[in-house]
């Protein structure tokens, strides 16, 4: 029986749920889903999978030290990443080879996974801050997004998700 490891960078759930969707077409049944966090000993699993949200244009800082902190483990097993971020609702850049978010973030580490996908995010205005809520409005309003601030706007393609599940071979 394969040990998989789901962990993510979330910064208001959204990861998370992806997560928890991947792993209902799990077929294994040892499957933990933990937050991104130092202190996981991933040499207890046979894949690791990451997640990792963006805000303002960035993905967490832990993000990049748990990959350097783990890069050779991670090379040794069955890997993969995946990054979610709204821009990703845009058909050009809904894809690894043309998620800008997705390619700068692969040109700052060495680590390479070996199974990529972008997922489109979620906007919850209702949810948000005052100073997170006008910020996201803004950019939504330059880029053409939902800057209604009284709805949620959910973009993830949940087909896309299984397939991404599917190809991880959980």
């Amino acid at each position: 029986m394969k040990k998989i490891l789901l962990t993510y960078s979330t910064v208001d759930g959204h990861t998370k749920t992806i997560c928890e969707k991947i792993l209902s077409y799990c077929k294994t049944s040892h499957v933990d889903i933990l937050p991104i966090d130092s202190s996981i000993n991933i040499k207890d699993y046979d894949t690791v999978v990451i997640g990792a949200s963006i805000r303002y244009g960035k993905y967490r800082e832990e993000i990049f030290e748990f990959i350097k902190e783990n890069e050779e483990l991670l090379n040794s097993k069955d890997n993969a990443f995946f990054s979610v971020n709204v821009v990703a609702r845009k058909e050009n850049k809904n894809k690894p080879e043309t998620n800008p978010y997705l390619i700068k973030f692969l040109n700052k580490i060495s680590w390479q996974p070996k199974i990529l996908d972008v997922f489109a995010g979620k906007i919850d205005y209702p949810k948000y801050k005052f100073l997170d809520k006008y910020a996201i409005k803004f950019i939504m309003w330059i880029t053409k997004g939902p800057t209604d601030t009284s709805k949620v706007y959910e973009f993830t393609d949940w087909n896309r998700v299984k397939s991404f599940a599917e190809k991880l071979e959980l």
